[in-house]
């Protein structure tokens, strides 16, 4: 019934891939949550630091720095 609308830039009609945000959270959820859960384990609290620094760089890698190259 009603006219269909189109956006007017064809970027917005475009899905965006939200991976990389998610891994951001992930990194970040690694940094804050796995040292404080494992105490007694010292070793798996400075691995999960680690991999929360390696999982949340390579989020952010994803989710703004990829894209920003594709655009330039």
């Amino acid at each position: 019934m009603y006219p269909r609308i189109d956006m007017a830039h064809s970027e917005h009609n475009r899905a965006r891939n939200k991976g990389g945000f998610a891994l951001v959270i992930l990194g970040a959820l690694l940094l804050f949550l796995a040292p404080t859960i494992y105490p007694s384990i010292p070793t798996m609290g400075i691995a999960s630091l680690a991999a929360g620094f390696v999982v949340g760089g390579f989020g952010f890698y994803i989710h703004f720095l990829r894209y920003r190259r594709r655009s330039l």
